[in-house]
């Protein structure tokens, strides 16, 4: 079994001078490519006189995360594949777990190491923690960080277990099972785009899990922090997107419904806050969602959610009602 660790780049001359050396020291296992996006900048010159045993693939447009990423992938002939954000640093024993995991289950099909805070070392990171979930309305989740709470990494989620979805951040997968479902969704630019990925895997009857003897810590924001108006448009969008997408029946735009009225409190919140972009934001999400709409509509053929769909109608409930703050207040 191979194995490629993909890191996707545009314009990181930093952020691969502070990260890449950990990954090169640390996955001698694994053959390492940075996949430039376009770049301007003097990123590509860096890797190439600083780390020769670092393969690169040049994209010929800034496509995203997702068509970065097909593009890149679309050649490689690894067994698995590692999407790694630029702006994460491995440890020593990351990627044997993970293979072993692979090896020895079949039916598994991505994995998601442990994502812990590197500006906070003790805590998961926002983007993935100890595992993605999903509720019934498109709102993710994880195990160790439900919204804005992030739970200090205590051993509570030490023990391997299935998951609705792994993160970007750091996602290993089953090159067969990615080029099975087509890849990533070029239609998502960014954020969420994962999701969609392990919900398609998920509805064709493969297995994502959460490996909880691989640890990675994640810097985060490095593309586009929580502040950014972007942000907000991509992960309002494309979480509608979700929804039409991988939801079967009517019950898809009930919830598509629902999940808008909650958008429209999100954004008279925002303007309370006196963040006017950002409800502008949610405006445009909603526009381009209906732009799009009979565009993802004709994706839904790609799978059935039945009995794979969660089981937590809203974890907005969940959280600012009830004030259940972590993973284990949930069951």
């Amino acid at each position: 079994m191979t194995t490629a660790v993909v890191i996707l780049n545009w314009n990181g001359r930093a952020l691969l001078e502070q990260f890449l050396p950990s990954v090169v020291k640390h996955s001698s296992s694994a053959n390492i490519y940075v996949a430039d996006n376009a770049s301007t900048d003097d990123s590509i010159a860096f890797v190439k006189e600083n780390f020769s045993e670092v393969k690169i693939i040049q994209n010929k447009v800034n496509g995203g995360y997702a068509k970065g990423y097909n593009d890149a992938l679309a050649a490689l002939k690894e067994d698995i594949f590692i999407l790694l954000n630029s702006d994460v640093e491995v440890t020593p024993n990351w990627l044997g777990p993970l293979e072993y995991m692979f090896a020895s289950s079949p039916n598994i099909a991505v994995i998601q190491p442990k994502i812990l805070d590197y500006k906070k070392k003790t805590h998961f990171e926002y983007a993935g923690a100890a595992g993605g979930f999903i509720d019934q309305l498109g709102y993710p989740y994880c195990q160790g960080r439900i919204f804005n709470t992030l739970e200090k990494d205590e051993g509570q989620y030490n023990e391997d277990k299935e998951i609705f979805w792994a993160s970007g951040a750091c996602l290993a997968i089953r090159r067969s099972v990615f080029e099975e479902v087509n890849g990533l969704d070029e239609d998502y630019f960014a954020h969420q785009e994962e999701i969609d990925l392990c919900w398609r895997i998920k509805n064709k009857g493969y297995k994502c899990w959460y490996n909880a003897s691989s640890s990675v810590y994640h810097l985060g924001g490095a593309t586009l922090n929580v502040m950014n108006p972007k942000k907000t448009f991509y992960n309002f969008r494309n979480s509608l997107y979700n929804l039409l997408k991988n939801v079967s029946g009517i019950k898809a735009y009930v919830f598509i419904f629902i999940r808008m009225l909650l958008d429209a409190v999100a954004g008279i919140q925002f303007l309370f806050q006196k963040r006017p972009q950002h409800f502008l934001a949610i405006l445009k999400a909603h526009a381009s969602f209906y732009l799009h709409f009979f565009q993802l509509k004709r994706k839904r053929s790609q799978g059935n959610d039945s009995q794979r769909y969660p089981l937590i109608f809203s974890i907005v409930w969940k959280y600012f009602i009830q004030k259940k703050r972590k993973f284990s207040e949930l069951k």
